[in-house]
């Protein structure tokens, strides 16, 4: 019964110490989800109001390569945002589910994946199944800079402007990341960046201004030279806001699984606590039983002798 015991309190000394542990994580993702909610917030007008000059721009150039679809696509571009560390619950898993569903959609398109990844977790899941990866990115996704996003959205637009036919091009690119929608809620998702599919960055946003006419601008000296130049930067722009929401979900996602754990061990502290009360209680209800028996034998065997 004392063996048993120690091994109780042993159990319930390491599980202390890892509910700290899960706490400091948990206390330092929520201080990391602010600072990641506030750049994203930051850079949320800007991606707003390139998006309503692109959208203009497109009414007005209807033939741009970047605004056409390929007749016979056969090659695509997948970009996955993971995450670099673990401990985020099930962040990096939806991404690569997500990505997933969306490679098997493209091949039964007959169409050829090369794969794209930001995130060591991401690297990692590709490696361990041995699959062919064009470029990866690690360590960017916790605080993502907008010369991280301009140098992968380089990379697939030169891809992009190839012909998949006769170099090493692709004919469409889709990027799998992680929209942050509050702070329990994360939903990983897929949208094709290129041929452009033009949209708002927030569907808020959007309903408040529904009905109202898209501004009017003057092009000098044309509407094509001036969405060659706006088409690298909004590209850019939607690969930058991707990974600022993938930070902020990686952390809020990081805290509540921390959450979870901490509850999970302080509700396991609690049990094990009681197990080791009644194995302590069933100790000293065996102590007292032996001796009174012991007390009992001694006075019979000092009655037999008188």
């Amino acid at each position: 019964m004392g063996a048993q015991l120690r091994v109780y309190r042993r159990r319930i000394r390491s599980t202390k110490s890892m509910a700290k542990i899960t706490r400091a994580m948990e206390l330092i993702a929520t201080t990391r989800i602010t600072k990641a909610q506030r750049v994203m917030q930051a850079a949320e007008p800007y991606a707003r109001e390139i998006t309503r000059s692109v959208s203009a721009l497109a009414q007005q150039v209807k033939d741009h390569p970047l605004l056409t679809e390929s007749e016979n696509p056969t090659r695509a571009a997948v970009l996955v945002i993971t995450s670099d560390k673990g401990l985020a619950g099930a962040f990096t898993a939806n991404a690569i589910k997500e990505s997933e569903r969306l490679n098997a959609l493209l091949g039964n398109q007959g169409k050829e994946v090369l794969q794209y990844v930001v995130g060591r977790k991401g690297i990692a899941y590709n490696q361990f199944r041995q699959r062919p990866m064009e470029r990866t990115w690690e360590g960017i996704t916790e605080r993502p800079t907008y010369l991280d996003a301009k140098e992968i959205a380089t990379d697939l637009m030169d891809r992009f402007t190839k012909d998949s036919r006769t170099e090493d091009g692709v004919d469409e690119i889709h990027i799998v990341s992680t929209h942050f929608v509050s702070m329990l809620t994360q939903n990983a998702g897929s949208h094709r960046a290129l041929p452009l599919e033009v949209e708002e960055v927030e569907p808020k946003v959007l309903e408040a201004e529904q009905g109202g006419p898209m501004p009017l601008y003057d092009f000098e000296p044309s509407a094509k030279e001036a969405l060659d130049q706006l088409l690298p930067q909004y590209v850019a722009n939607r690969i930058y806001f991707a990974l600022l929401e993938s930070a902020a979900s990686q952390q809020a996602s990081r805290r509540n699984a921390m959450k979870a754990a901490t509850d999970n061990a302080e509700e396991l502290v609690q049990n094990l606590t009681r197990q080791a009360n009644q194995a302590r209680q069933a100790e000293i209800t065996n102590e007292i039983s032996e001796i009174v028996g012991g007390a009992d034998a001694l006075a019979g065997a000092s009655a037999g002798s008188e």
